[in-house]
């Protein structure tokens, strides 16, 4: 329902702000997406836990020790260092990656630092019980998701671009750059990059993890031996895992980022509460003579 308030103005001049307010967010797209953000968080960290137990990632159907595509190491130097190779490129991330403190304090092997991994000591079934168990619980979360968003229309509206935005790419691309977020009717709805997105997110994105995933399960593989083939190998399905376990990191971190700048309370609020303010248009208003306050 639209709020009108009188502002100040001068003799001859008036003016109404407006502020409108947009029922954006459904119940149940608030509940899956808070639900999501608890599972990938705790799948983010038991998935720590256990790379930790081999922090080297390889291609192919075996681990080739002696050339890993990416390996965290310490050295024997007192105290030690912490290495990253990449690509056989080896650089010090000592106290981040390779040796950082562990759970007690003092320095540990440790690919991932003890406060990024769930549990924070180093425990290999531990880390496999949370990863497995919110692992379905994500799967069972997005499929809610999607069978929602394909019934009631909200899937379309968040991930499909309408012709005029995609005329209007470019220009999306550098309002974006800049930081100049839409205003009026624009805001409205989802702009052309974060459809765009979502949309490469939720279809490329998270398949490609869980089907990486199940590769990596010997018992998936024999029920379902494409898996292996798809991926190259067991190897190759768990670099693919980690590298998309990263990118959506990064999706993360950019749409947080986002958020904040582009309104945090507003944004907040509408992901608690479902309403969104779209805008404060002023706008010209009758004229009385009289000073309004």
């Amino acid at each position: 329902m639209p709020r009108t308030y009188l502002t100040r103005s001068a003799p001859d001049t008036g003016e109404v702000e407006t502020r409108r307010w947009m029922f954006r967010h459904p119940a149940v797209i608030r509940a899956t997406h808070w639900a999501n953000a608890l599972c990938l968080l705790v799948l983010l960290m038991s998935g720590l836990q256990i790379f930790n137990a081999h922090p080297a990632l390889y291609w192919g159907k075996a681990s080739t020790f002696d050339a890993p595509l990416l390996a965290m190491s310490s050295t024997e130097d007192d105290p030690p260092k912490g290495v990253t190779t990449v690509l056989g490129r080896a650089f010090d991330t000592t106290g981040w990656l390779g040796s950082s403190a562990g759970a007690d304090g003092e320095p540990a092997d440790l690919g991932f630092p003890s406060w990024l991994t769930l549990p924070s000591d180093q425990d290999l079934t531990g880390g496999r019980s949370w990863h497995f168990f919110f692992a379905w619980a994500f799967v069972l979360n997005g499929t809610l998701y999607l069978f929602y968003g394909l019934r009631s229309g909200q899937l379309r509206f968040r991930v499909v671009p309408q012709r005029d935005q995609i005329r209007h790419f470019g220009a999306s691309i550098w309002e974006h750059l800049t930081l100049r977020f839409p205003q009026g009717d624009e805001a409205k709805r989802y702009n052309v990059i974060q459809k765009l997105t979502y949309a490469l997110v939720l279809f490329v994105l998270l398949p490609v993890q869980v089907l990486a995933g199940l590769a990596m399960s010997p018992a998936m593989d024999a029920a379902f031996p494409f898996l292996l083939t798809l991926f190259d190998g067991r190897q190759s399905a768990r670099t693919v895992h980690f590298v998309m376990a990263a990118l959506l990191v990064l999706f993360v971190v950019v749409h947080v980022a986002l958020v904040l700048l582009s309104g945090f309370w507003n944004n907040m609020r509408g992901m608690l509460t479902g309403w969104f303010v779209i805008d404060r248009k002023v706008e010209p208003a009758p004229v009385t003579g009289k000073t309004r306050a």
